[in-house]
């Protein structure tokens, strides 16, 4: 499995997102050559882009999470900026500057004002699989459950000055691509590619790079890439993240169990209510499709995947974050430091680059 996370350039002075990717590029290129292949520009040029090598151990994904996150702030601290892991940019984000990339350009040019929010954060899972078929048969089986994935990671209640009332906005600025979000069964391979065509020749995508569904089939890599989560500030929770993702997919691989069919209606709605609450008030629970406590959904999909997690040595830390999560998440940590500054979103900033080099640093020394 591997992991891409998106993250914030951050000017420590106004606490805006900062336009520089290009130049943190080529310092990371000219002073640390070891480790800035980690690095990657993205849509828009207050961004940047790690990722993970492949991993069996979610220990070595923590840790080289940790690793990609040190190599993008030290990059960053070189031209004087800072990174933030937040699912949105809290400040500033009226007239982002596209990355100087023709294929960037032409999406801007083409989805306008849907493409603006498109400097949102997210945390992307790979998961290995032997075939498209079996690819195909994970998306449709862990559908139901991917919104249990947002409500964990949700990590974006602020955007553009204010507090959205959502804890995962991303998620639904997100979701105005016309390509993006929940789908419902495939069936098979041929089906994938038959959707996925078509969607092309509607011009709802301009290649397959923008098939945006949550999960879907790598166009790089032989993996299922599940793409629902926001980028998560403590590495702990991405690793939370990517460890029940990959159980999800092998336990779906496993099972003989017919896939769910779930309507694309119902699963937006779950994947909304998800985005809207997190884990502080009631999720649509997959077992029963009925709203439950999101406690009593996430320990059904912790027994749903029990063994599988077991096997791959992720109980531990599973149990251990998730009740971490539960108590504290990443949109209520925003918050409560909006708080604690009597209402300033500049703070909450600041909070975000704190706790974003906390963990790197704290290992460094």
């Amino acid at each position: 499995m591997g992991v891409e996370e998106e993250l914030v350039l951050v000017d420590p002075e106004t606490r805006l997102p900062a336009p520089r990717a290009e130049q943190v590029l080529k310092h990371a290129r000219e002073h640390h050559p070891r480790t800035a292949d980690v690095l990657d520009h993205e849509l828009y040029r207050h961004q940047l882009e790690t990722r993970t090598p492949p991993a069996t151990s979610i220990e070595d994904v923590r840790c080289h999470l940790i690793a990609a996150r040190r190599a993008a702030a030290e990059a960053a601290e070189g031209v004087g900026l800072a990174v933030a892991a937040s699912g949105a940019v809290p400040l500033g984000t009226a007239d982002p500057r596209t990355t100087p990339d023709d294929r960037y350009r032409t999406m801007v040019e083409t989805y306008g004002e849907v493409a603006r929010p498109g400097g949102t954060c997210g945390l992307h899972v790979h998961v290995a699989i032997d075939s498209e078929d079996e690819g195909v048969r994970a998306i449709d089986a862990i559908a139901p459950w991917l919104p249990v994935l947002l409500a964990i990671s949700a990590n974006s209640p602020f955007y553009e000055g204010r507090d959205t009332r959502y804890a995962s906005w991303r998620s639904q600025a997100w979701s105005q691509w016309p390509s993006a979000g929940p789908t419902a069964p495939f069936g098979s391979v041929a089906a994938y590619h038959r959707v996925s065509r078509a969607l092309i020749s509607s011009g709802a995508a301009i290649d397959s790079g923008m098939l945006y569904y949550d999960a879907r089939l790598s166009e790089r890599y032989p993996t299922v890439e599940i793409r629902i989560a926001d980028v998560c500030t403590d590495p702990d929770e991405a690793a939370l993240v990517a460890a029940l993702t990959r159980a999800l997919v092998e336990h779906a691989l496993a099972d003989n169990e017919p896939a769910p069919t779930w309507r694309a209606e119902l699963l937006r709605a779950a994947r909304w209510r998800a985005a809207r609450y997190g884990l502080t008030d009631r999720l649509v629970d997959p077992t029963t499709g009925q709203l439950a406590p999101a406690r009593a959904v996430t320990t059904h999909l912790v027994a749903r995947v029990r063994e599988r997690l077991e096997a791959n040595g992720d109980t531990a830390l599973v149990d251990a974050v998730l009740a971490q999560v539960l108590a504290e998440g990443g949109a209520t940590r925003q918050r409560a430091a909006y708080e604690r500054s009597d209402g300033s979103v500049a703070a909450v900033v600041d909070d975000l680059v704190a706790r974003t080099s906390a963990a790197w640093r704290e290992v460094s020394g």
